[in-house]
């Protein structure tokens, strides 16, 4: 026989669960809170248009960066072994020596040797041709051009991070995307001391922190384009959905489109606001992680960066764990690459085919400097730079000849051999 007591327990517990239902159906939020996280897995598939996009991107990363290396110096010129500390920042495959790397365009990096310090090794030198320090200069004008929007895209990055921080290691893998200058610590950061202060990490690493809050760059791509098109996103409960496009013959089953549109339908959340609320385990919290990446690569200069740039930017930004796995699982508004042996997120909205639809001054600088790599590799290929070489050397060996400078021809002559051979490896 149940006691009173009892009966009054199981009264209490059955009250309770309707007052639950009642409060999930009363307050839709609540409800997809407690939602879990629905197992819906959609194929990869292969993008050869958008593959063309990334091909060669990480080549032409690398050269700039080596460009605005050696230009930053003041003799114009560097060692070898002075650029090849910079390795870790350029992104070349293992297998590839840095003055290999620059040794496949002649027209872009002129090598010279020079002793050392004990005076008996030559030491490869470089210095950039007329025509890459042409294109740089280019290049400086686009940025000045541009300073504003440099900056405004690097203050939103530090509003996207907690504590408006982020360590400079985490900025050096994203300043080619970013569109920041290569010496940016110097010629951004400490020039705009009222925007930007450094610091120190507990680990000892340097931060970079954005010193105020700007309410008005508050608003995400997304937000803002719902806005310009005169949607109403507080009359309709913060529902927006993000543009999707799938491959050419993409076949998606039915039960994952019926996910995918009540997906869509869910409550967006901006990658500005606090989000501690929401449930990593839901869908909801899901597509607040698919709108932080949608807004983090709209940052970025070419709608696009390497997956590696991002997978340690998990405690800044506040996402929860296996967050990269929203790339997988949103395939219609993110394409990962595998061009170029590296995994590289692209956001399928910001191309019409291979061709990014916004271009930024400094993309239409880099596309300069791809031809202009592109042309040295090729005319290198046809041996055309070695021939030059070795029509030079028989030019300087006459010369020599009628000077009657015998000494000094086989120093110079042995220099010259020296790098024509270098430049065939």
């Amino acid at each position: 026989m149940i006691s009173v007591d009892g009966v009054e327990g199981m009264l209490a517990v059955y009250a309770g669960y309707v007052f639950e239902k009642m409060f999930q159906r009363a307050v839709p939020f609540n409800y997809f809170q407690r939602r879990t996280l629905v197992n819906v897995k959609l194929k990869w598939v292969k993008d050869r248009i958008l593959d063309n996009a990334v091909a060669g991107g990480r080549h032409l990363r690398a050269g700039c960066l080596i460009i605005s290396i050696i230009a930053s110096n003041p003799d114009g010129c560097m060692p070898i072994y002075h650029i090849s500390r910079n390795r870790g920042q350029l992104g070349l495959p293992d297998g590839i020596k840095v003055s290999s790397f620059m040794r496949r365009y002649p027209n872009v990096f002129e090598e010279f040797h020079l002793p050392d310090t004990s005076g008996s090794t030559h030491v490869p030198w470089f210095k950039l041709s007329s025509e890459a320090l042409d294109v740089y200069q280019d290049e400086i004008s686009a940025f000045q051009s541009c300073e504003v929007d440099i900056l405004t895209r690097f203050k939103k990055l530090l509003m996207l991070c907690e504590n408006r921080t982020l360590p400079l290691q985490t900025i050096d893998q994203l300043k080619w995307d970013l569109g920041l200058p290569y010496d940016y610590e110097n010629s951004l950061i400490k020039r705009h001391s009222e925007l930007f202060e450094m610091g120190k990490l507990d680990d000892g690493r340097d931060e970079v922190k954005l010193v105020k809050w700007d309410n008005r760059l508050a608003k995400s791509y997304l937000e803002r384009n719902a806005l310009s098109s005169g949607s109403n996103v507080e009359n309709d409960a913060g529902v927006m959905a993000f543009p999707i496009g799938f491959t050419r013959g993409y076949g998606l089953k039915r039960k994952c489109l019926k996910w995918l549109e009540e997906w869509q339908k869910l409550p967006y959340t901006s990658p500005y606001v606090d989000a501690s609320h929401l449930d990593p385990r839901t869908d909801e919290s899901e597509k607040r992680v698919v709108g932080v990446f949608h807004e983090l690569l709209h940052l970025m200069l070419q709608k696009k960066t390497e997956r590696k740039n991002v997978s340690n930017m998990r405690k800044p930004l506040r996402l929860p764990q296996k967050f990269t796995k929203a790339f997988e699982r949103h395939p219609g508004i993110f394409y990962i690459s595998r061009k170029d042996d590296t995994d590289t997120v692209v956001l399928r909205e910001a191309y019409n085919r291979d061709q990014l639809i916004e271009k930024h001054p400094l993309v239409d600088v880099r596309q300069k400097y791809f031809s202009m790599l592109k042309r040295g590799f090729l005319d290198r290929s046809r041996g055309l730079y070695e021939k030059e070489k070795i029509k030079g050397l028989e030019e300087d060996h006459s010369l020599a000849n009628l000077l009657d400078c015998e000494g000094k021809n086989v120093g110079f002559q042995s220099g010259q051999e020296s790098e024509c051979s270098s430049l065939s490896d």
